[in-house]
């Protein structure tokens, strides 16, 4: 993602459809919004994947 640029919800969505078991798209999701929060940025830096 391009520095200053907004993630949309519609990113999240999709990020949220790939094929991979419910556990570990949980963990993802978590663990990568823990690395927006802690980082104070937009993106986690593993686009693609829950949570990003």
């Amino acid at each position: 993602m391009a520095p200053g640029k907004r993630p949309n919800s519609g990113a999240f969505l999709t990020n949220l459809r790939a094929p991979m078991p419910l556990r570990r798209k949980l963990r993802l999701l978590v663990s990568n919004n823990w690395l927006k929060l802690r980082r104070r940025s937009s993106c986690c830096g593993h686009p693609g994947e829950p949570g990003c």
